[in-house]
């Protein structure tokens, strides 16, 4: 039985309040063209606008140095394709190459029988491409040492494009392994179903593969949505053998350490340590490889995507700051600074946007992120801008 995440319903109903989400589920909620739109405006807060309280204590980070040229619309999909949201992105096994999971030019590849998952060269051509009816709203991403790519599938056909394309792949909720060259390695979850593990997954956002090629998820998209406790409200990191056994999970929905509004991102830095992306609470949380806390950071602000690379510098992006969703003075943009130390060294604004972006406020930044052996900085756009950014080193 498929069920319908709360974050898909909530998402539904946006539109008729005049509101929106970012990482918004249908094709048909993606905003109008930027000439059909009204003028960007401030949208009220909705649910999912409350945060941790330590969170106001910390001043805004925003007037760091921007030491990168923005290049926008970078990279070109194959047969005249149009780019759709991308939040899935990661740097390949060999540095160069950039990987990418399109949600099929639009926000969804449930009725899509295009490559979702795209390699790209330096140059931004397309040079390998697969995936097609595998995946339905590729979320997060990983490469691992191997060169094999992960892919975190975060929601199954909603029960509008079930009613449109009745025979439309019923995935989603899962997690799976390619080899480098399309083949389907492995799969986690149960495809189309959300639950708990050890046989399910809800709305995971990310996946990771640790040092010892341990699998960690973050789950569940919604929770960032939500402002008390519920049924629904889940957020926990689970752990997974190479080959797919599970191991164990922690964390529940909360504002404490150790308690997640939606583990959005996840990435391991040099120690071995892993870093979440909370976003709803807008931190990052640091933990050990058995899930025991070992800090909290704010200055980042209310990051989707994470990057850390062999140099521990972490590479934080926000695609959803506004005065509702991270008050206080917050900023969208790239924060680049130190895994180690927690300093934030650069700051890289939004870009201009024509339109209101999908939480509320104007402009508009990445929400996957990822960096290549030049320093070339890749992020992956939701909207109102899609397809791709390069921050190439000035």
């Amino acid at each position: 039985m498929i069920k319908i995440s709360k974050y898909v319903l909530v998402c539904t109903l946006l539109p008729l309040l005049s509101l929106s989400c970012s990482d918004t589920p249908a094709p048909e909620e993606t905003a109008a063209p930027p000439e059909a739109a009204a003028a960007p405006e401030a949208v009220a807060a909705p649910r999912g606008a409350s945060g941790p309280p330590e969170h106001a204590a910390v001043e805004p980070v925003n007037d760091r140095p921007n030491p990168y040229e923005t290049l926008r619309d970078w990279g070109t999909l194959p047969d005249g394709r149009t780019w759709g949201s991308v939040s899935a992105v990661n740097v390949d096994v060999d540095g160069v190459h950039i990987w990418a999971a399109d949600r099929c030019g639009t926000n969804s590849c449930a009725e899509s029988d295009v490559d979702p998952i795209v390699k790209l060269d330096p140059d931004g051509n397309v040079v390998q491409s697969f995936g097609a009816g595998l995946i339905t709203w590729p979320h997060g991403m990983d490469v691992d040492s191997e060169g094999n790519v992960w892919i975190a599938d975060a929601r199954s056909p909603n029960a509008r494009e079930l009613e449109r394309t009745p025979n439309a792949p019923l995935n989603g909720h899962q997690v799976v392994k390619f080899s480098p060259e399309g083949e389907v390695l492995l799969v986690l979850g149960t495809p189309g179903e959300t639950g708990d593990p050890p046989t399910h997954f809800t709305e995971p956002n990310d996946v990771v593969v640790g040092p010892d090629g341990s699998i960690y998820v973050g789950e569940a998209h919604g929770a960032q949505f939500q402002d008390e406790p519920g049924p629904n409200a889940i957020g926990r990191i689970t752990k997974w053998a190479p080959d797919g056994t599970f191991i164990k999970s922690w964390g529940s929905w909360g504002y404490e350490d150790g308690q997640f509004r939606a583990p959005h991102s996840l990435a391991f830095d040099s120690q071995g340590r892993l870093f979440v992306a909370d976003r709803g609470n807008r931190r990052i949380q640091i933990f050990d490889q058995e899930g025991t806390h070992l800090d909290t950071w704010y200055q980042f602000s209310r990051i989707s995507g994470l990057f850390i690379d062999d140099n521990d510098m972490l590479y934080a992006i926000d695609s959803e700051s506004d005065e509702n969703y991270n008050p206080g003075g917050w900023q969208k943009g790239l924060r680049v600074g130190s895994a180690r130390t927690g300093e934030v060294t650069y700051f890289i604004p939004a870009h201009e946007s024509e339109r209101a972006s999908g939480m509320g406020g104007v402009g508009s930044m990445g929400e996957g992120v990822t960096v290549d052996a030049a320093g070339n900085v890749i992020a992956g756009e939701v909207g109102p801008i899609q397809g791709l950014t390069k921050f190439v080193p000035r």
